[in-house]
């Protein structure tokens, strides 16, 4: 590791991060919709394919020029695998790439596919952020979400993270589930944050094509709260926990101030990632490919010596501006204008014109010295006022 990653010299990018996909859950969920199989024995011939790839793109120079900014191991359920067999990806990792001293390396857990024992492990191997999808904290809701654990699994989850040594816990939740009341989310937020946890996901259910869940309202058969219902659920959201010491500074996240996720942030700047396992997306400098999204083929085609990609595209540069500039205003600080200057000798007044000026007179965006940033009207419809970046 190294104590101070820079820009990489001449291509205006900062550290990449690193991402591993393990694709295995207990159960799928209803709602789900993410490359993810249910799963109650993963195979260990996954695992050795990931190692090899690991071992191949430490290898490569992109690579080798590169200190590494963060680890995200997510899913699916990564804590599926056993504790030490995820604690030597973790150390092949660390010693495979070059990694900042202060790396943010992440694992997603449910609650019920953890203990003291396999935490302990993982956070001896250098994981220092652990990311728990917990939902709700509502055995009724997470019944009805298809989830697996309950809210007693949860609580002793938490509890066992701690005594483990993590400092920094994230708790994914969601709003506007079948059955749920503002009163029902905001008793869920308390109990969330009577766990006192560094870092709060809070999303609204989206219904995603193709899932169990698009099925059911296609028949009619699945209730939601209405818009004026859930809008005061998200409006709930942003008051209460400022008031609790965790800062909005995202569309979606809220972080004690220090302890915003450098991953999802290298993510929302546009920045270099490398997607690992499968499934998995990249982007190195601009160039964008995809791994094989199952993951029998995946084992395959490593076995036999194959890269399993599936598919590339090098973005032109004016797309990847675009991109940038779109994803940056999920973040509430927006984005900064130097950044993008360095990176592709562009800035929004420059480039949208009178577009960016009917969406500030509009009241949508604020456009400063050196950044654009959704106001506060702009946040509630901000899918809409992207749109028109795209």
């Amino acid at each position: 590791m190294v104590p101070n990653p820079v820009i990489h010299p001449g291509s205006g990018e900062e550290p990449p991060g690193l991402y591993l996909h393990i694709p295995f859950c207990k159960s799928r969920c209803a709602y789900c919709s993410f490359n993810s199989y249910a799963c109650q024995s993963p195979p260990a011939a996954y695992l050795a394919a990931l190692a090899s790839q690991i071992r191949h793109w430490a290898g490569q120079q992109w690579c080798r020029e590169r200190t590494f900014a963060t680890l995200f191991i997510g899913g699916g359920t990564p804590t599926i695998y056993d504790g030490s067999e995820l604690a030597d990806l973790v150390r092949l990792c660390l010693t495979s790439f070059t990694f900042a001293e202060d790396a943010e390396i992440t694992v997603e857990a449910n609650p019920n596919t953890v203990s003291e024992q396999a935490l302990s492990a993982l956070r001896r191997a250098g994981i220092n952020r652990l990311s728990l999808g917990v939902q709700a904290f509502s055995d009724r809701l997470l019944a009805g979400l298809g989830r697996s654990h309950t809210v007693a699994e949860v609580c002793t989850a938490i509890g066992a993270a701690r005594r483990a040594g993590f400092t920094n816990i994230n708790l994914d939740m969601m709003y506007g589930l079948p059955g749920q009341s503002a009163p029902d989310w905001q008793d869920s937020l308390d109990q969330a944050l009577a766990h006192a946890p560094e870092h709060l996901a809070c999303y609204e259910l989206t219904i995603e094509e193709g899932t169990p869940f698009a099925r059911l309202v296609d028949k009619g058969e699945l209730v939601l709260p209405d818009e004026e219902e859930a809008l005061a659920m998200a409006e709930r959201t942003h008051a209460f926990l400022a008031q609790a010491g965790l800062q909005r500074y995202e569309i979606s996240n809220y972080a004690v101030l220090g302890r915003e996720c450098r991953h999802n942030l290298n993510y929302w700047r546009n920045g270099a990632y490398l997607g690992l396992g499968a499934g998995a997306v990249s982007c190195l400098s601009g160039f964008r490919f995809s791994t094989v999204a199952e993951p029998e083929v995946f084992v395959g085609l490593v076995e036999a010596g194959e890269l399993p990609l599936a598919e590339g595209e090098c973005l032109p540069l004016a797309a990847r501006f675009r991109e940038s500039v779109v994803m940056g205003l999920r973040m509430l600080q927006g984005v900064s204008f130097d950044r993008l200057q360095r990176q592709f000798g562009l800035t929004p007044p420059g480039y949208y014109g009178k577009m960016l000026e009917d969406l500030q007179q509009q009241g949508l965006v604020a456009v400063g010295k050196d950044s654009l940033r959704l106001t506060e009207t702009g946040l509630p419809v901000a899918n809409q006022v992207l749109a028109r970046l795209v």
